[in-house]
This record gives C-alpha cells, sequence and structure tokens, in this order.
C-alpha cells in the first residue's frame, strides 16, 4: 500500500489533507522567526544587522539536519512501503541517536570558530560583540530544534503530519509570549535584549521536544536490538542519500554567506533589510516547505510498491499547486510592499529598502517553489545526485551570479532585480530537468541502477 488513503477521494484533496497540518506547522514555525527579527528592530538596526549576519550559519545547521531528515524519511518510508516494519523501527532509532550527535558537534565546532566566520562576512567590531552574547543561546535553540525535527521526520515518515504541525504551532506560541518578556524585560527587569530572543526559542523548543519525546514513547516506531547491524547494512544506502541531500542543503548557507557579503557592501542599513527579507522569504514560502516534508515519504512508498503511475499524477498535481499559490502570494505582498515593510521595520531607510527587496523577490518564489519541490522529489526517489546537482545549478549558476553581477550595475534595486531572474531561470531549468526525467522509459533511477 503506497499512501492509507481513500480511493473515492480525489488525489489532491489527500495532498491537502497531507500537506496542510504543515502548511500551519511551518506557517507558525517561520513567523515566529519573522517576530523574532521584527522586536529585534526595535531594539536598533545594530541589533538586527548583528542577527542578520547569524543566518547564514543558522542555515547551515539547519542543511545538515535536513539532510539527515531526508534520507531517514526517505529510507522509512521506503522500508513501510516495502513492508519491512522492523527495519523501519531501527532506522528511527538510529536517526535519533546519530543526529543529536552530529549537530551537537556542528554547534561545539561554529561556538569555536565564530570570531574568523563573522568576520569574514563582513562584521564589524560592535557586530561582533553584539554576536557574542547571541551566538551561544542560538545554538543551544538550534540543537533543540533540530532534536524536535528528527522527532518531526519520524511522524512525517509514518504517514502522521498533524502532530509535527500542532507541535509547530505551540513551540511558535510559547516563543510568542517569551519573546516580548525575555528581550525587553517586565517591571523593574529590562530584559536581556539580543540574546533574549535566542532563550526564548531555545526554551520553546525544549518544551516541544518534552511533548514530542512523550509521543514518541506511545508509539512502537523504535528499536533497541539490532542497531549496530542494521547501522552497518544502511550505511551505505543512507550515505547514498544523505550526502547528496546534505550537500544540497549546505549550498544554500553557502549561498547566504555570499549574498551577506555582497549585501553588506551596501550598507548596514540594507544588511538590516536584507535579514527581514530573508526571514520574508522562508514564511511566503510555507506551503512548498510543508509539501517538501508531506510529500517526499508519500513518494518513497510509492517508490517502495513500484507504483510510478501514482508518482507522475502527484508531482504534476503538486506543482500545478505551488506555482499558482506562490504567484497569488507573491503578486499580493507586492502591492501591500509598503504596508508589510511598515509592520516589521520602524527605521525609514530599512523600511523603504525592505519594499523594494519584496516588490522584486515574493513574486519570483513561484519559480523557486518549483525547483524545491523537484530537488525533494528527486531525494524521494532515488536521484540524490541529480537533485544535488540541481540546486548546485541553481544557486551558484542561476541565483548568486544574477544578484551579485544586478548589485554591481544597480545597487539594492539591480541586486533585487537579479535575485528575481535568478530564481526564474532556475524554476524553468528544473522544470525541464523533471519533464525528461518523467518522461523517460526507464523506471529505475540511474543512480541507483548504475
Amino acid at each position: 500500500m503506497t499512501q492509507p488513503r481513500d480511493d473515492s477521494v480525489p488525489l489532491g484533496v489527500t495532498l491537502w489533507r497531507q500537506t496542510w497540518p504543515m502548511a500551519i506547522g511551518v506557517l507558525a514555525l517561520l513567523g515566529f522567526q519573522l517576530v523574532d527579527s521584527a522586536f529585534i528592530a526595535r531594539l536598533g538596526t545594530s541589533q538586527l544587522a548583528a542577527q542578520s549576519f547569524t543566518f547564514p550559519l543558522s542555515f547551515l545547521i539547519i542543511g545538515v539536519q535536513v539532510g539527515m531528515g531526508i534520507a531517514i524519511a526517505a529510507l522509512i518510508s521506503r522500508s513501510l512501503g516495502a513492508g519491512e516494519a522492523a527495519r523501519a523501527r531501527r532506522l528511527g532509532s538510529l536517526v535519533l541517536l546519530l543526529g543529536a550527535v552530529v549537530i551537537g558537534l556542528l554547534s561545539l565546532a561554529l561556538w569555536a570558530l565564530q570570531a574568523p566566520i563573522f568576520a569574514s562576512l563582513g562584521a564589524d567590531a560592535s557586530a561582533l560583540e553584539l554576536i557574542r552574547g547571541y551566538w551561544a543561546p542560538q545554538l543551544l535553540a538550534a540543537w533543540l530544534g533540530a532534536a524536535l525535527y528528527f522527532g518531526y521526520s519520524l511522524f512525517r515518515a509514518h504517514g502522521n503530519t498533524r502532530l509535527p504541525g500542532t507541535m509547530m504551532v505551540v513551540t511558535s506560541l510559547v516563543n510568542l509570549v517569551l519573546d516580548p518578556l525575555l528581550i525587553f524585560g517586565v517591571g523593574s527587569w529590562e530584559g536581556l535584549g539580543l540574546p533574549g530572543a535566542a532563550w526564548a526559542t531555545a526554551i520553546a523548543f525544549g518544551v516541544g521536544l518534552g511533548v514530542l519525546g512523550w509521543r514518541i514513547g506511545e508509539t512502537d516506531w523504535l528499536a533497541r536490538e539490532g542497531l549496530l547491524e542494521e547501522l552497518r547494512a544502511s550505511a551505505r544506502p543512507f550515505a547514498g542519500i544523505a550526502g547528496p541531500a546534505m550537500v544540497s542543503q549546505l549550498m544554500p548557507p553557502l549561498a547566504a554567506m555570499l549574498a551577506i557579503a555582497v549585501v553588506a557592501s551596501l550598507g548596514e542599513a540594507q544588511v538590516a533589510a536584507w535579514g527581514l527579507a530573508s526571514r520574508l522569504e522562508t514564511l511566503s514560502l510555507m506551503v512548498v516547505l510543508a509539501m517538501t516534508m508531506s510529500l517526499p515519504p508519500w513518494l518513497g512508498r510509492c517508490y517502495g510498491a513500484g507504483d510510478w503511475a501514482q508518482i507522475h499524477r502527484l508531482m504534476r498535481l503538486a506543482l500545478r499547486g505551488i506555482v499558482a499559490w506562490q504567484l497569488l502570494l507573491g503578486l499580493v505582498m507586492a502591492a501591500a510592499a509598503p504596508w508589510v515593510a511598515l509592520a516589521l521595520s520602524g527605521n525609514p531607510e530599512v523600511r523603504d529598502d525592505l519594499a523594494l527587496l519584496i516588490r522584486f523577490l515574493l513574486p519570483s518564489y513561484a519559480a523557486l517553489g518549483v525547483c524545491m519541490i523537484v530537488v525533494s522529489a528527486g531525494n524521494a526517489l532515488g536521484w540524490p545526485l541529480r537533485a544535488m546537482l540541481m540546486s548546485g545549478a541553481r544557486l551558484f549558476i542561476f541565483y548568486l551570479p544574477c544578484l551579485a553581477l544586478g548589485a554591481w550595475l544597480g545597487g539594492l534595486l539591480g541586486l533585487a532585480v537579479g535575485a528575481a531572474i535568478g530564481n526564474l531561470m532556475a524554476g524553468l531549468a528544473a522544470w525541464g530537468v523533471l519533464r525528461r526525467i518523467l518522461a523517460s522509459p526507464r523506471r529505475r533511477p540511474l543512480e541507483e541502477a548504475a
């Protein structure tokens, strides 16, 4: 059985039922990140710029955890599709154990190397001082968030998207309540300032992790025996998916580092505006991100059962829905750009720059969404190398060159136009690659057949 669903229900309805809990969860999760930035913007432009410098490294951690989550979700869903429930339980235990260790070691390394990394990104002495107090609790929050994400991956692999979506909302609400208290204080207590935002996130993720751990304990999805044997048996297929997936996920942080370096040459206000625009980007892509979480396990089960007709139908439906939604949302946000910028920043210069970025970037995310769906589908269907190459082409052939050329020719306006053109080119290229893959008469991916 490729996916638990009622055959009398249209495929689009089933896809929506799988996606909407994650969409609401992603909206809440990304919304509280945007709320963090909005509160920090009230502290001042320097604090907002300091936080913006940390985004690429935060994305680096997220890239590693997502790459591991993609691999495990793919292997578990394929095992379930092939009727190998015992192996799925062993894989579930492995991801929770190894994921926590890997992200913990990465966080320690980023703490030790913070000064040279942030200096290389263009942070001056005052920004480094602000970052120093913020970075330790932010890394703790990142580690807790990664552990929470691995738990979400386990539920998604078993076809349960409702609980992860609900928990994203819960953690977002906890963060929303704590943010103003810890940043600005209450009564005679003055608050923690910039580090308060990171502590609020860490506490919220800690609460979510406790609840999720309790719920996982009620299932039979984990195993205690045979883990070493499973690790040896699954190391190669895991590396075959996780390696390219991690590279794909690590490319955006690298590109973000290069992009922030380009923006830093334009000024502090432009860095602050770019940081807010980056938060808006992830928030506006909530449906795409939700579908990259809900669709791959379904595709993986179809893959395990050899149901390629269903795979074709799912991909066509997903891409049509994403393009329509993102284009509509982008046009609405572009029209409302001045009011959105006003709500997010009180600094007139930052506000004007943010409105400019919104007008050009938000509509282009329809094409970016196509690329993201194609990449996630490639990992689920055994084309990790093609997915990795597509990610690399999107960022380093289309996006960054257009962005840098635009900034060189026309400052912030040129940068916004260049980034939008890069997204459009990447979307068209991804669509072409997918059409060739699905039109191929071969039923096994080239990477797997090799």
